[in-house]
Parts: C-alpha cells; structure tokens; sequence
C-alpha cells in the first residue's frame, strides 16, 4: 500500500511538472494568437491585458490585404513539398545503405557524414551561395558559371542546398540499425536484390522515422528566412516567411496584423504535426533520441 501511494505520488508530481512546462510552452502561441485581435492602443497600452477588449476579426483581413500572400503561401508551399519529398527518398536510402549494407570505405564516409551534423549552417551559407550563383550553365551562366545569376531567384536555389542533410541520413541509419540481420538474410535466400528489399520490405516499415524526418524537414524548410532572403530580391519569389516583414517599419511594427499573418503562417505546420503525432513519437522513440 505504502509503494502504491507512493508510485501515484510521483506520477501526480510528474503530472504536474507536465503540466506546468505544457503551460509555458503555450503561452507564446496563446499570446499571439490573443494579440492578433487587439488594437495598436491596446498593445501600446502601459496597462497589460491578456485578452482582448473587443475582439477584431478584422485584423486578419487587413494583414492579408497587405502583399501577395497568396503567391508568398504558394512559394512557401512548392518549396517546402519538394524538399521533403526528395529529402525522404534521398535520406532514406542513404540512411539504409549506412545501417544494412556493407561496402568499402563506409564507417568513413558516415564518420564525413557525422562532421556534417557539428558544422554551423551559417559557415557554409556564403560558399553554397556561391555554389547557386556559379552553377554551369544555370540562369544564363557558361560552362564555368560567368555572366548569368545562376539558380538565384528560383525555386531551384531555394530547394537544393536542402534535399539532403546529415542529421535525415543519421536519423534512418539508426532507425534501420533495429531491423534483426535474420531479416537481410531471409531476403537473400529468396534471390530478393538489395534495392528490393529497401524497397518492398523497409520502407513499408519505416512509416514512423519518414514522419518524424518529414515534420523536422517541414518546420525547416517552411520557417527558413535567412536563406530565402540571401536567394530570392523579387516580390514574386518571396516565401511566406519574408511576407511577414511587410508589417515591420523603419521606426514602428504593427503587431497586431504581425501577430495575425503569423497565426496564419503557422497553422499549417500545427495540422501537419497534429495529424503525424503518433508516428513522430514512434520515431523519437525508435532512432533513440529520447532523452
């Protein structure tokens, strides 16, 4: 009886500690989106409300009149789509190869992959920048990259430097790494190639790893604003993340049609996770990156 009590004690502490970090990972979102119906006046108010005094529906429809969001949603959409379905492919049969598959020079190659994962993006920001300007024979460049702009302005420029990445190719490895050997062998007794085993017997099992590594791909590539806005100077390539700073001036911001077009921008992203909820938590679980 003294350990049952005790067992439910801890399980209401841990109930509560929960609890209260749940709270305080919402609040930013609760703040946001409670502020996007309030005036200016209220914002600027030196007296702070939670809740709005009249709630302005309106707001979202002034903070959608502003720019095209239409086309920055539609932008945001292609490149978003594109990057983690070739990142999928791309990571999954690397990640496979890595764990399943024995061939010369492969623990280097994945130690040079491991060496990915600690590099800062922002070192190699500059020379993938260079890397799209100067690509041959892309955007009026000749065979050594001169006198075009290469992939800037593109929805090539913008996908690229993101289809593959070391931390996808790490995340499957270790996730194809739980397989039993008994089963690569069964499948070579049945004459089944290597790519049709990848093919009809992993990735039919890997729905929980390729929804994690979609839900990481897509927050990513669908927050991303530094690199959009290294890549892209026209109005009509312009993603949903560089819109929102139509609403920022040179001496003032209007947060509550800020506050509005980011509740939008990120209710996407919520669905998505909402709706892979259960196998992201099995991929977490599987590829050991609990904590």
């Amino acid at each position: 009886m003294g350990k049952l009590s005790s067992r439910n004690m801890g399980l209401v502490v841990m109930s509560v500690v929960l609890l209260a970090v749940s709270l305080v990972m919402l609040a930013p979102f609760l703040i946001m989106v409670l502020t996007s119906f309030k005036t200016m006046g209220e914002i600027q108010s030196p007296t702070f409300s939670l809740f709005p005094k009249v709630w302005h529906f309106d707001n979202y429809a002034e903070a959608l009149s502003r720019g095209d969001w239409l086309k920055y949603f539609y932008n945001s959409f292609v490149v978003t789509i594109i990057t983690v379905v070739v990142s999928l492919v791309l990571n999954s049969m690397a990640g496979y190869s890595f764990a399943r598959l024995k061939f010369p020079g492969r623990d280097i190659l994945f130690f040079s992959v491991l060496i990915g994962i600690m590099v800062p993006a922002q070192t190699t920001m500059i020379p993938t920048f260079l890397m799209m300007k100067q690509f041959p024979l892309a955007g009026g460049n000749n065979l050594f990259g001169q006198d075009g702009i290469g992939f800037i302005n593109s929805y090539t420029g913008l996908i690229l430097p993101f289809i593959a990445g070391s931390f996808g190719i790490f995340l499957c490895r270790q996730f194809f790494l739980n397989f039993p050997r008994a089963l690569d062998e069964a499948s070579q007794i049945d004459g089944a190639s290597k790519f049709r085993v990848f093919y009809q017997i992993y990735l039919p099992l890997s729905k929980p790893i390729l929804a994690t590594l979609a839900i990481f791909k897509t927050t990513s590539a669908w927050n991303d604003y530094m690199w959009p806005l290294i890549m892209t100077n026209t109005e009509g390539m312009r993603t949903v993340q560089l819109g929102l700073t139509i609403f920022r001036g040179e001496t003032n911001v209007e947060w509550n049609l800020l506050m509005a077009a980011t509740t939008l921008v990120v209710l996407p992203l919520v669905v998505l996770f909402l709706a892979a909820q259960k196998y992201f938590v099995q991929g977490i679980v599987t590829t050991g990156l609990k904590a």
